[in-house]
């Protein structure tokens, strides 16, 4: 498991001063499913993963530990 995946999961949510159930809820996901995410218990699927890197406005890169830079670019 990609320790580094839930540690800026968690990180991203609370920059944003987001409850794990909005951004499940954005997700399309069960709060549960989400909260799996940010313990290492479960990884997303690509498709899940997008929408959050969208909710938070990162990259996929960044979340997945690729690179430190957090801003998308355009």
């Amino acid at each position: 498991m990609n320790k580094i995946l839930a540690q800026r999961l968690r990180e991203c949510r609370k920059e944003r001063k987001l409850t794990q159930w909005e951004v499940a809820v954005y997700c399309d996901i069960t709060e549960k499913a989400y909260q799996n995410y940010e313990l290492m218990t479960r990884e997303p699927r690509l498709e899940i993963l997008v929408r959050i890197a969208d909710k938070f406005n990162v990259s996929l890169d960044y979340l997945t530990g690729r690179t430190d830079k957090k801003n998308v670019s355009k």
